[in-house]
């Protein structure tokens, strides 16, 4: 048995395309979780989870798309989940052929609730499935992940002989899951510790973490696995996910560089080595967050760390004289550091294409000719009704076309209201179907956008219930862009929906279009019940 040499550094997991597509309303389809992963390789993360290959035929392509376009040589790992069931792991190995370097990552419940109550199984069974499985999957890759699911509430003991024994079978990175978001971070620490020093083989592979935020405590628990011994870390991008989500991907990253004197000892360096503690683009992530939020519908919170609207902005005076005065006064970090623009007001009516296109490169947009033209009528579009154009709202302008571009079915064509204190809210409806036929529809409501959303209604004929509508400012002032995000319940599941315009009327059609549009693919793949199956199922979460 060789103990397997530790990386000084931290590996980044991101299972922002499995895990996270599991928030509610994050469902995303093929081509959007293409234009995520390329944009993860970007971003430097070490190993892209891909995707649950068996969940459903849209699951699997993504995986094999994802595997074929981003996972070459030189690029991130490409993996896939899969339950300790022989047909998770075929699936998951058939999908990631075309990958450089393929990693299958497997699981199954270990803690004395789960077997009682989800798998009905005895721990002797566990313990044989585990080992099978390990050694199964290692039949197609040599890259394979266990996890043991909730281990944060496993009996120590039992946790650590099925850890040895799919190591005896062949995994080569053992994942330690919190699933429901129990740990606080002196546990999680404690836990590592005892793992480190009770399973014999446990130097033989690398050591990861899979933090829920129930508690709040994700990122805390991962960084406190980290100086405890682990050196992978599995996250996600906006801290998305399963309940309240991961670990956020730029908290871990921002914490270890900002940090990085006090982590450093931790990864056997000098206190004072300057040599970064991970893969990651920290440039990138700014881009990385917007896009996610973007494609999943998932708006992020104004006071989201790193990432947040408010992050980098200063209300109180004595926060402000203390930053003119010096910055790091009151910033630890540097907006520029994770991409965020500084300058945001350099365009207007007047500015021409090559213009627009320099901004966009800065920005890190690299549009086709075609893309190009239409965001800069977009961009003419809104520059006629404001004054100043900033990097927000080219990058909603950018963002609201990459969508209109991917999402296939309904296309809003024509909206109108007429409303006021005297008058009944009356709303002018043209859709455009799948197929082609142009559809008009006038209807009266309690508000416009009530009056707008009953004519879609009429017109596209889903069964949906709204269940949030909320409106944000991309920037200040009387004629900024408005976000509209919505979100829409058919049967148990929920489709977002997000759109931006001066007009929040406006807006607010077609982000409901697009939240339509996902329900739409969704129900179009409703001959087979796979999909809805399997993601459903308590074993597909870590």
């Amino acid at each position: 048995m060789s103990i397997r040499p530790q990386p000084d550094r931290v590996i980044i997991f991101d299972t922002t395309l499995r895990d996270g597509e599991q928030s509610p309303g994050a469902t995303l389809n093929v081509e959007e979780k293409l234009a995520i992963a390329h944009q993860l390789a970007l971003l430097g993360v070490d190993v892209i989870e891909a995707g649950f290959a068996v969940a459903s035929p849209g699951d699997f392509e993504a995986v094999k798309i994802i595997a074929q376009q981003v996972g070459g040589a030189g690029r991130p790992i490409i993996c896939s989940l899969a339950r300790a069931i022989p047909q998770d792991i075929q699936a998951a190995a058939e999908a990631l052929q075309e990958a450089d370097r393929p990693r299958i990552h497997t699981m199954i419940s270990t803690s004395d609730i789960h077997l009682k109550y989800q798998l009905k199984k005895s721990r002797s069974e566990v313990l044989a499935i585990a080992e099978d499985m390990v050694a199964y999957a290692k039949s197609f890759v040599d890259d394979v992940e266990f996890s043991p699911m909730d281990a944060s509430r496993t009996d120590r003991d039992f946790l650590y002989q099925v850890l040895e024994r799919a190591i005896a079978a062949g995994a080569t990175t053992i994942n330690i899951p919190d699933t429901v978001g129990y740990c606080t971070p002196k546990e999680m620490g404690t836990l590592i510790q005892g793992i480190r020093e009770n399973v014999p083989n446990i130097d033989t592979v690398i050591l990861s973490v899979h933090t829920q935020n129930d508690l709040g405590l994700a990122t805390a628990n991962a960084l406190a696995a980290m100086e405890n011994g682990v050196r992978q870390v599995e996250c996600t991008i906006n801290g998305i996910g399963e309940r309240a989500g991961n670990a956020a991907l730029e908290e871990i990253v921002m914490a270890l560089q900002v940090r990085k004197p006090y982590f450093n000892p931790y990864f056997g360096r000098p206190v004072d080595s300057d040599f970064p503690l991970t893969n990651i683009n920290t440039q990138e992530i700014y881009k990385t967050s917007c896009l996610v939020s973007q494609l999943t519908g998932m708006l992020v919170q104004p006071n989201k760390a790193i990432v947040g609207a408010n992050a980098f902005a200063h209300e109180s005076g004595i926060h402000q004289d203390g930053i003119l005065k010096h910055r790091q006064t009151y910033e630890i970090m540097e907006a520029a550091s994770i991409g965020l623009p500084e300058n945001r007001i350099i365009l207007g009516k007047h500015s021409g294409r090559n213009a627009l296109r320099t901004r966009l490169q800065e920005l890190g947009f690299d549009l086709s000719e075609t893309d190009l033209n239409k965001a800069f009528t977009r961009f003419k579009e809104v520059a006629d009704k404001k004054k100043e154009m900033s990097d927000w709202d080219l990058e909603a302008i950018v963002r609201d076309q990459i969508q209109l571009q991917v999402d296939s079915g309904f296309q809003l064509e024509h909206v109108q209201v007429i409303c006021g204190d005297c008058t009944y809210p009356t709303a002018t409806i043209t859709v455009v179907t799948p197929d082609g036929k142009i559809l008009k529809d006038a209807t009266v409501g309690t508000g416009p956008v009530d009056a707008v959303y009953q004519g879609i209604n009429r017109l596209v004929n889903i069964p949906n219930q709204l269940i949030e509508f909320s409106v944000q400012s991309v920037t200040e002032g009387i004629d900024a862009l408005g976000t509209v995000t919505v979100r829409l319940r058919h049967q148990e599941r929920i489709f977002s929906g997000q759109a931006s315009d001066t007009d929040i009327v406006v807006a607010a059609a077609y982000a409901y279009i697009n939240a339509l549009n996902r329900l739409h693919r969704y129900l179009q793949m409703q001959p087979n019940k796979l999909q809805s199956k399997a993601l459903n199922s308590p074993t597909s979460h870590n």
